[in-house]
């Protein structure tokens, strides 16, 4: 299937310079929905990754994240931005271009030895994505994996992602 044709590019968004990949467009369209999850799932278990949650970025690796750890048969984690979870949490915080931001989980969410997917719907220059990674492993967990949606190449994101596989269904 043909991923390429049902994400739309938006120029200079969100500011000039910038092409945007917007996936609202192959969310909305159920076969190509049902492919991404269903390749993602392919992937993992091409792969042989023995997975006992998928953690899924705030707010696009929720909506692949959760439909990928129910085909997987794991448990799906939600990582979110400061001050969003209600109960105590293990936090990272991570460089961003211009300062700094935070990520979240719950402390009774991961247990050590877990083994990890983390998943989000794109890759650019890794930030989010090596927060994440770092998040999961100082919780004590096994990290198995990476798996985007689309991945930038041309911004290197995976060099500063841990030596596991990554899964990309759509690479520019």
């Amino acid at each position: 299937m043909d991923l390429k044709s049902l994400i739309r590019d938006i120029p200079d968004f969100p500011k000039p310079g910038i092409l945007f990949r917007d996936i609202t467009t192959l969310l909305r369209d159920r076969d190509g929905l049902r492919y991404t999850i269903d390749f993602l799932a392919e992937k993992c278990i091409e792969t042989g990754l023995t997975i006992d949650y998928v953690a899924g970025m705030e707010s696009r690796g929720f909506i692949f994240g959760t439909p990928l750890a129910y085909k997987l048969g794991a448990g799906f984690i939600p990582v979110r931005k400061k001050g969003k979870l209600p109960a105590a949490v293990h936090s990272v915080e991570y460089q961003l271009e211009y300062g700094t931001d935070c990520l979240e989980v719950h402390q009774d969410a991961l247990h050590p030895g877990s083994r990890v997917l983390i998943v989000d719907d794109l890759i650019a220059t890794g930030g989010t994505a090596s927060a994440t990674a770092k998040l999961v492993q100082q919780i004590g967990c096994e990290l198995v994996g990476f798996g985007f949606i689309i991945e930038l190449r041309d911004l290197q994101g995976r060099k500063y992602l841990p030596d596991v596989p990554i899964i990309s269904v759509v690479e520019y």
